[in-house]
Parts: C-alpha cells; sequence; structure tokens
C-alpha cells in the first residue's frame, strides 16, 4: 500500500497498470503509457486483456488534451464484494465493497465479544450472507476484512492477551471465519485498521500519520511511508499500557498502575463520574452528559484529552507524523480533543509541530470497515495476484 509513485514500476505488465488505475494514478490509456513509458499499442493490449477478465470497464469519455478525448477506465463493478467488520465488544459495523472499495451496503450488529470467538464470528458471517442477499443475484462474496478490539501478532495474526476480549487469546479468528466462509479472510487490529480506513478516505494525500482511536478504551494505529507500520510482532501504536506521569494510580487491566487506558479511556471517565455520584453508565452516558454542557463530564473529558496529547507528545517527537488524527467517539467531544490538542502543543517542540495537522478523522465509523476491507483487496488485488489470475485464464 505504498504511495510513492516508484513501487508501481517495478512491473509494467497488466497487473501493474490495474494497480495505477486501481489507485486512482490513472484513469486512461494515455496516462498509463504517459507514467509507464509504454507504447500506446501495448499498453491498450494490456489493457484490453484486463477488460476481458472483469477487472477494469471502459466508463465514458476522459478529459481532453488537445486531440481526441481518451476513454475513461475504472475499476469494474462486477459483482464481486469483499466484507468489512469493524468489532466492537457490544457491536459490529459490517460493509459490504465492491473492487472499487465503494460501499455497497451496511447493517450494525448488536453482539456481546464475551460470548466467545465461535459463537460471536457465527453471528457476523450469518450477518455479512445476510446483508449479501439484499443486494441483486449477481453479488458474490470474495473476501472478509475483521477488525478486533485487541492486539493481534505478527506474523499469524493471532489475537494476543485481548483485555476487553475475555476468551480470545489465542485465537485465529481469520481461520476460524475463512472455515466459515470458504473466501479468503484477514484480521486486524482496530485502530490499525482505523488507520488505514482513514489513509484511503483521505485520497492518501498523507503519508505520515497516526490515527488515535480513543472510545471506551484508548489505541492508536501508525501509517509511515503510506503503508500500515505494525512493528516487528504487530504491537506498534499500542499507547493504551503507557504509565502516564501525574496520573492516579488506577489498577489497570494490565496489572499495572495509571496506564493511558486506565486513566482517559471512556470507560475511566464513566467511572469517575459514578464515583462523584453521577451516573453515566458508559461512553455514551459520558458523551451525552458533555453534550448537555455538564461541567464534570466536560472538566473530564479535557483532562483525558490532556493525558491523551502527553502521551502522544512523545510519539511525535519520536515519529514526527504530518497528521494525528482523533477517531474513535470520545473524538466527538470538543472537550477531549481540545485537551489532546492543548497536551501536544504544550509538550512537544516546535520543530516537531511545524506543519503538523491535528483533526478529527474524516472516515468516522466507516474507518475500520473500510480498512479492514481494503486490506483485503490489497492482498486480492495486487499486482502480482492479477498477473496470477490471468495467467491462469491463458
Amino acid at each position: 500500500m505504498s504511495d510513492e509513485a516508484g513501487s508501481y514500476f517495478h512491473t509494467t505488465t497488466p497487473g501493474g497498470l490495474f494497480a495505477l488505475v486501481r489507485d486512482g494514478r490513472a484513469d486512461s490509456r494515455s496516462a498509463l503509457s504517459h507514467l509507464t513509458g509504454l507504447a500506446m499499442s501495448t499498453v491498450g493490449m494490456r489493457v484490453d486483456e484486463l477488460i476481458r477478465a472483469g477487472y477494469l470497464v471502459e466508463a465514458g469519455a476522459g478529459a481532453s488534451r488537445g486531440g481526441r478525448r481518451p476513454r475513461s477506465l475504472a475499476v469494474a463493478a462486477d459483482g464481486r464484494l469483499v466484507a468489512g467488520v469493524d468489532l466492537g465488544a457490544r457491536h459490529a459495523n459490517i460493509a459490504l465493497f465492491d473492487l472499487a472499495r465503494a460501499k455497497v451496503a451496511a447493517r450494525s450488529l448488536a453482539i456481546d465479544v464475551a460470548r466467545g470467538p465461535e459463537e460471536v464470528l457465527a453471528n457476523v458471517h450469518r450477518a455479512i450472507l445476510d446483508l449479501v442477499g439484499t443486494l441483486d443475484g449477481e453479488a458474490v462474496l470474495v473476501g472478509i476484512g475483521l477488525a478486533v478490539p485487541g492486539p493481534v501478532s505478527v506474523p499469524g495474526g493471532r489475537v494476543v492477551s485481548p483485555s476487553r476480549m475475555p476468551g480470545w487469546n489465542g485465537v485465529d479468528p481469520a481461520a476460524l471465519l475463512t472455515a466459515m466462509s470458504g473466501v479468503v479472510t484477514r484480521v486486524e487490529n482496530d485502530a490499525n485498521a482505523m488507520a488505514v480506513g482513514e489513509y484511503i478516505a483521505t485520497g492518501r494525500a498523507i503519508a505520515d500519520l497516526v490515527l488515535v482511536k480513543a472510545g471506551s478504551s484508548i489505541g492508536a494505529g501508525v501509517i509511515a511511508a503510506g503503508a500500515p507500520h505494525r512493528g516487528f510482532r504487530g504491537m506498534a501504536g499500542d499507547v493504551s499500557h503507557t504509565p502516564v506521569a501525574g496520573a492516579p494510580a488506577v489498577l489497570c487491566s494490565c496489572g499495572r498502575l495509571g496506564c493511558l487506558d486506565a486513566v482517559a479511556g471512556g470507560t475511566a471517565i464513566a467511572r469517575d463520574l459514578r464515583a462523584a455520584g453521577v451516573e453515566a453508565g458508559d461512553t455514551t452516558g459520558v458523551l451525552d452528559l458533555a453534550h448537555d454542557a455538564h461541567p464534570l463530564a466536560t472538566r473530564l473529558l479535557r483532562e483525558a484529552g490532556t493525558r491523551v496529547g502527553a502521551v502522544l507528545a512523545n510519539v511525535v517527537h519520536f515519529f514526527n507524523p504530518q497528521r494525528l488524527v482523533l477517531a474513535g467517539s470520545l473524538s466527538a467531544a470538543d472537550a477531549f480533543c481540545a485537551g489532546v490538542r492543548s497536551s501536544v502543543y504544550d509538550l512537544c517542540l516546535p520543530m516537531s509541530t511545524d506543519g503538523l495537522e491535528i483533526t478529527v478523522s474524516a472516515a468516522g465509523a466507516d474507518g475500520g470497515s473500510l480498512g479492514a476491507a481494503a486490506l483485503v483487496l490489497d492482498g486480492l488485488l495486487d499486482a502480482a495476484a492479477v498477473d496470477r489470475a490471468l495467467r491462469k485464464r491463458t
């Protein structure tokens, strides 16, 4: 998923040309010829092969550059679909995407992740099939991307010590879903999936970004040089258990005291409100109180943002991203976002924040499902995979 244009130029095969169209770098035969240096006749033969195989379609006339208007090329929307599933503790957001990553259907499913992987994934699989069934008869599921609220090992794809997913430790959700569905499945940490979704939703304009998912708990995903960065074992971005200086010595699920998750997540804020005699229920209740200008809820949200910002200041110093994205339910609270911004700018050197953008997610609630599906599509439709499929046809 590299954003550097040169990454595609190692191949001028049909798959390489398809990659340029799929990622929006070319939309006509002439543009492909210009980018790759291939003769128009060669480009024409390879594009025709991609059209016959159902990867590309001609979508009308493009912009003229002085001569005849070129025929515009686009990724074929032929009924092949990938499901993106953003799994939370109490819900699953499910969306279906075509080969061009356009969302064609979506639904939200109430689940209890503590019911265990077999039951939860079976329910998710049934919901996906039901959603596909609402579409026309040509719709066919070819892959599933699953984002989970816990660490995912690299390599292997197993859930590792998830504090909010009892019964899931060591489980390979992708293997379970593949056995149920018969299609390729990929599992990803939810913050990583959201970072990928944000990168795509914003047109791949920013190649170095950090996305912070702030909801009932806190996590982060990293895009480095246009690709998700997971680290040696998949734990990159796991800021949840970073100690926060000056924070209360609250016991965290990891057994330590004063971790970011234990003092700044939505669950922590609701706990502190209840301790003060204010019934908040959960993160949604906290946000409802803040929306009604409840003074204590507003103050605690700002304090939480300040603590998150203090941890992110170290991330900004170390990684020097161009954009810091605030996502998850707490990003809807102005007080929380203001706390993050003030803390980052207060604690970082000017050279680290020069040009830094701190924004609320553009992908919003679709970020996790979009990112999870995109990772599957990237595997199914990368240049090498397309070339292999075309060779099998011949």
